[in-house]
């Protein structure tokens, strides 16, 4: 069954892939990889942006 997706527009930047995980090339001491975790620093890491406000010009 499909899931219900809010209609809120997807970041331009990011395209909605909000945060990443990249290897360092260095390992800790128990083996593993040493990553770092990127966030998208237009949407704070939720893929997502605020609608425009509604434009409103005054006479």
């Amino acid at each position: 069954m499909p899931q219900h997706v809010p209609n809120t527009p997807v970041c331009r930047d990011c395209k909605g892939f909000a945060t990443a995980a990249i290897t360092t090339g260095t390992r800790d001491r128990d083996g593993s990889r040493t990553t770092l975790v990127v966030v998208c620093r237009t949407c704070n890491g939720t893929g997502h942006t605020a609608p425009a406000a509604a434009f409103s010009a005054g006479r």
